[in-house]
């Protein structure tokens, strides 16, 4: 795990500014017409520390990335997922990203710049530090070939689903946190090599039974790092449940909640584009409604700050156009 750091700087009188993202680092502000927002910036990521500065600021380790490049319809988010994925686990030292953008517009396209590579903060809590947490990271890890395409993608997966969880809830508890983690470990054993969702005869069943493997493994490998018998079976409790609203009675309808927002908002921000392209659009636009359902209305908001496929936002706005018909018939 890294820490952003982010500099800022305005190219004389040019319409175009420079944010550049490096990774560990500490951190200064300046202000300026763009300090409230950037500030809203610094509280969505503060695992990031913000540097705001009118100088350069180091060689980034990357090619610019423009923000006419990143709104293209033919960016390509797998070589940046794979090379900040390579730069993170080879690079001791910091490196750099820099961002290009008229100046009234950098800070929201950081923002989904962030959110895709999220992943790679070390953003914890009081909860999740320490050499307990240490172990469970490094068990997680051990568990995935990261050389097979599909365990990569699910490995990135269960560590964005963790940085959604806690920038929904700052103070999530330590099983909300393993569950994230852990919540599709069954995947190594059943979708390595290749898909099978899209075959099952009833997708709720599926996912149902996807749940309850994950928490048995989960479960395994939370005895075999040493966290006590009560996490684990909160932990477990939680993944095997995730896949469907908690009822209003139950005491973990909370963190299945948190669960529920976490893994759909992190199947929007990082997962849709792979999932696109593997599945195709029609099988798309049924997972979009899907997980549209698991998504409760406060984390819907985060929906504006992810940068989607074309075909995916239009998915997505026609589910929440019936969502919105729906409540008004109700």
């Amino acid at each position: 795990m890294r820490n952003f750091v982010w500099f800022y700087r305005i190219q004389g009188r040019s319409a175009i500014s420079e944010l550049t993202a490096m990774f560990r680092g500490g951190a200064e502000s300046r202000g300026d017409s763009g300090q409230e927002a950037r500030e809203a910036l610094a509280a969505e990521f503060p695992a990031a520390g913000l540097r705001w500065t009118l100088q350069g600021a180091g060689t980034p380790s990357l090619p610019p990335l423009s923000i006419r490049e990143w709104e293209s319809h033919f960016f390509n988010f797998y070589e940046l997922d794979a090379l900040l994925d390579e730069l993170a686990e080879r690079t001791a030292g910091p490196f750099a990203l820099l961002l290009l953008a008229r100046e009234d517009r950098l800070v929201g396209f950081a923002c989904e710049v962030l959110t895709r590579c999220q992943r790679l903060m070390d953003r914890r809590n009081p909860a999740s530090r320490g050499e307990l947490f240490d172990r469970i990271l490094a068990g997680h890890r051990a568990l995935h070939d990261l050389s097979k395409p599909l365990v990569r993608a699910d490995y990135n997966h269960a560590l964005d689903t963790w940085h959604w969880t806690l920038r929904l809830a700052p103070e999530a508890g330590l099983a909300v946190q393993l569950a994230a983690l852990f919540h599709d470990v069954e995947r190594l054993v059943s979708e390595a090599d290749a898909r099978i969702e899209h075959k099952a005869a009833d997708y709720q069943a599926f996912k149902d039974d996807h749940a309850l493997r994950s928490a048995w493994i989960a479960d395994q490998a939370l005895a075999r790092a040493g966290a006590d018998a009560q996490t684990r079976r909160r932990v477990g409790r939680l993944i095997a449940e995730h896949e469907r609203p908690a009822a209003a009675d139950d005491p973990e309808a909370g963190d299945i909640a948190l669960l529920n927002d976490a893994d759909a908002l992190s199947f929007f921000s990082l997962n849709s584009v792979g999932y696109l392209d593997y599945f195709g659009p029609e099988q798309t636009r049924r997972k979009v409604a899907y997980t549209l359902r698991r998504l409760s209305p406060a984390a819907r908001r985060h929906l504006a700050g992810i940068r989607l496929r074309p075909e995916v936002a239009a998915a997505l706005a026609r589910e929440l156009g019936t969502a919105a018909v729906r409540e008004r018939v109700a």
